[in-house]
């Protein structure tokens, strides 16, 4: 999906015009892809633009350095106030927000002793990541040949740049073959998530979906999902699928930041009910609730302008 310039990139503490904003062809993680990033959205509400989950994708951002044992030279406070800035400074009533972390130009090699760490955070306008008629129409899915890493490997619960070269085979995979969408199993044959998204599925009277232990991403549309689930009575399960337990599901839904709740309509061509009615009322609450028009979740949204 291409990307819409806006105006500046907030770069080390100060917005650059977006044409500036450039890094070395040495940057280290450029060669060794040991960064970090969030995909956060802001939407338009009645009261300007906001946030959603903005601290809880900051918090996430700085667990993620900590676990690949990168430093972080600013605050969750300051990350907060500079994606703010951003967003503010764009004029867009909705967008996409793109924090980065990754080691800069001055060090080379498998090492990342002596390198400094660079922040830089984007915005820009990006509709539904899989279709505006994705909650109509659904989604193809396919089971992908590519494994997702064990957490031995490289961490799957942190958000490293790195580790998406996994991600792109199996979403390319999938692209390549028609489908729209890849589903991706782990070591042990167990379903982890999707190439980019949290995965949920209807087992007669509860919806399942995996858990962070078999690969998948703690994402904080998956966390907003459950709660949301929860309080309208439909019962969820964290547990292992199989894959047969996918082709056997009532209905599939994929979540996370960029897909929101996307309806599912086959996997690997076997079809399901899209939208089914979970599906259908978990995504209608959702699309409230990060307008900050449900005053039960009001908390999760964050006002560029407060």
């Amino acid at each position: 999906m291409p990307i819409t310039p806006t105006e500046n990139i907030w770069m080390n503490g100060e917005l650059v015009a977006w044409e500036d904003a450039k890094i070395h062809v040495l940057t280290h993680t450029l060669h060794y892809g040991t960064g970090v990033f969030e995909g956060i959205r802001a939407y338009e509400t009645e009261s300007g633009p906001a946030v959603f989950r903005l601290t809880d994708h900051i918090e996430r951002f700085h667990r993620s350095a900590r676990v690949l044992g990168m430093a972080m030279p600013y605050s969750v406070a300051e990350l907060v106030e500079a994606c703010k800035l951003v967003v503010r400074d764009s004029g867009l009533p909705s967008c996409y927000v793109r924090p980065i972390a990754y080691y800069g130009y001055g060090e080379i090699g498998l090492a990342t002793t002596g390198c400094t760490t660079d922040v830089a955070i984007a915005v820009w306008p990006w509709g539904a990541y899989l279709g505006d008629d994705v909650l109509t129409k659904g989604v193809r899915l396919k089971i992908s040949s590519w494994v997702r890493p064990g957490h031995n490997t490289v961490p799957p619960a942190t958000k490293a740049t790195g580790t998406y070269v996994n991600s792109t085979l199996a979403k390319m995979e999938a692209l390549n073959a028609g489908y729209d969408e890849a589903i991706m199993l782990n070591g042990a044959g167990l379903v982890a998530e999707g190439s980019g998204e949290n995965i949920f599925a209807g087992l007669g009277d509860v919806m399942v979906t995996p858990p962070i232990s078999a690969g998948a991403l703690p994402g904080i549309t998956r966390d907003s999902v459950m709660d949301i689930a929860a309080d309208a009575g439909i019962e969820i399960q964290v547990a292992d699928l199989a894959r047969s337990d996918l082709y056997l599901a009532d209905e599939v839904f994929l979540t996370g930041t960029a897909a929101e709740v996307s309806a599912v309509n086959s996997i690997d061509d076997r079809p399901l009910d899209c939208p089914g009615p979970r599906t259908l009322a978990i995504a209608e609450v959702y699309a409230d609730a990060v307008r900050g028009r449900i005053d039960r979740y009001k908390t999760w949204v964050e006002h560029v302008d407060d």
